[in-house]
């Protein structure tokens, strides 16, 4: 290694400017200036304010790129201060060490003037309306929330990579935009690229064919924020998986960010190779449930306000929250459907419109769906009108043919259509043990295949248990 400390430090600006985006070395690197040599120590000066965020941030770069520019002669690089810069000695060497102590935000101040994006056309695949304030919390989503908060504020820093794991339509692409609006607006000039899986793919092939896969590279390793949706879709590409594996550890190296989403955990990905999964599980994994009942209403209601419906029925939002239970994107095109139903008709939106829609989009599974399965006593009740009895009759310790097959069938129907196990469904039939209630349900099940007068009953009291008014069936 030459002992000229502008080689040095020529050397080493050329080797981060080979690790990182330009935008990023405009923006943060470039301001940095030479501080001398303090025993195996290489001192760079940053202006103080940004001197802790780039420590952090840009550290591991920092790092390999001083084992390829100096070789075999280790020397360590540290970001100073610019003030310490007063005290280093006038023989090139710096002063003391200064200390390391808290990040800067994902807004810290920087140069004036910074490099644009450097892939404008990324822009318009974020969606403006995606952002954390327009995302409604609950416990169904809580911790993947705080998780991307974080990743947005210290992207590279907090968690990384980020992995959401959720179904389809419960807020996964959501938070993805979110971040990339938020480090749009308050990241100091990062860049950020949105894409999915199958443009990675469409876009890498078109690269294959045209001979052209530098161009590709670059577009996809020069972020400092990459957000890649439905990864799940790389299993079986084998080629697309090696150039994303290249990709992913390119950017990692670098301490760019990374977001995943996929609509399962890396270990439920088989066809997945096994360096890949194992990159996928290295960072934090959140997953997102389907909504909860107060999280849908919530959403509703949001996307109400904003839209300026007017509602004449307080339950319009209720009885959708009711009938659209598995995820967010259901919920918004089921009042699209209702508002536009109304607007069409010249209607007012009211409970009865909403319902009459929403059978029509849905079918009875779905009303059916928002009355939740019966319970014991609801089937207690039903057999014993179905065959002219009392519910306490049905539960009492008689075994008179009369009562014995009525019941036979009521806890048929119990194991059938409800969660309850067999010691619970025994205890509402008056105490019975397991093995008795094992027993009617064999019984029933026999009884029913052979005899057309047994399947009847069953069939009619099934229909008055699936009826979604089968409350007032009783």
């Amino acid at each position: 290694m030459t002992p000229d400390p502008a080689h040095i430090w020529t050397r080493l600006q050329a080797e981060l400017r080979r690790r990182v985006p330009d935008a990023t070395y405009d923006i943060w690197l470039e301001p940095l200036r030479w501080g001398g040599i303090d025993g195996d120590r290489a001192i760079l000066l940053a202006p103080a304010e940004v001197r802790s965020w780039i420590q952090e941030r840009f550290s591991t770069v920092l790092a390999a790129a001083a084992r390829d520019a100096f070789g075999d002669q280790p020397l360590q690089v540290e970001v100073r201060g610019e003030d310490d810069a007063r005290s280093a000695k006038a023989s090139g060497t710096a002063g003391h060490r200064g200390s390391s102590t808290g990040r800067a935000p994902a807004g810290a101040p920087r140069p004036a003037d910074p490099r644009p994006d450097l892939f404008g056309d990324e822009v318009s695949r974020l969606n403006p309306k995606f952002t954390f304030e327009q995302f409604v919390i609950g416990d169904a989503n809580r911790f993947a929330h705080a998780a991307a908060l974080s990743v947005a504020e210290l992207p590279g820093q907090a968690y990384n990579p980020l992995f959401i794991v959720g179904p389809p339509g419960v807020g996964k692409t959501h938070l993805l935009h979110s971040i990339g609006n938020y480090v749009r607006a308050y990241g100091g000039g990062l860049t950020v690229r949105y894409t999915t899986t199958e443009r990675f793919t469409n876009e890498f092939l078109a690269a294959l064919q045209s001979r052209d896969v530098d161009a590709f590279k670059q577009r996809y390793r020069r972020n400092d924020v990459l957000l890649i949706d439905d990864v799940q879709f790389l299993e079986s590409k084998v080629k697309t998986e090696e150039e994303f594996f290249h990709t992913f550890n390119a950017l990692h190296e670098t301490g760019s960010q990374l977001v995943l989403t996929s609509d399962r955990p890396p270990r439920d990905m088989a066809a997945l190779q096994d360096r890949l999964r194992q990159r996928f599980e290295s960072g934090l994994l959140v997953d997102i449930q389907s909504p909860d009942p107060r999280t849908r209403l919530t959403v509703l209601r949001k996307r109400a306000h904003h839209d300026g419906v007017a509602l004449a029925d307080d339950g319009v939002l209720e009885l959708i929250a009711d009938r659209v239970t598995d995820n967010v994107r259901g919920l918004e095109a089921a009042l699209i459907r209702v508002v536009a139903y109304a607007s069409l008709t010249d209607a007012v939106i009211d409970r009865a419109l909403a319902d009459e829609v929403l059978t029509q989009l849905y079918g009875r599974a779905a009303r059916n769906a928002a009355a939740g399965p019966p319970t014991v006593e609801l089937i207690q009740e039903v057999v014993a009108d179905v065959f002219g009895l009392t519910r306490e009759e049905l539960v009492s310790p008689s075994r008179t043919a009369r009562v014995a097959w009525p019941r036979q069938v009521a806890m048929y129907l119990s194991r059938e259509h409800t969660h309850e196990t067999l010691p619970a469904i025994g205890r509402s039939f008056g105490g019975r043990d397991h093995s008795t209630v094992l027993h009617a349900c064999k019984r029933a099940a026999s009884r029913i295949g052979t005899d057309p007068d047994a399947y009847d009953a069953v069939a009619t009291i099934t229909a008055r248990l699936t009826d979604p008014d089968r409350d007032s069936a009783v």
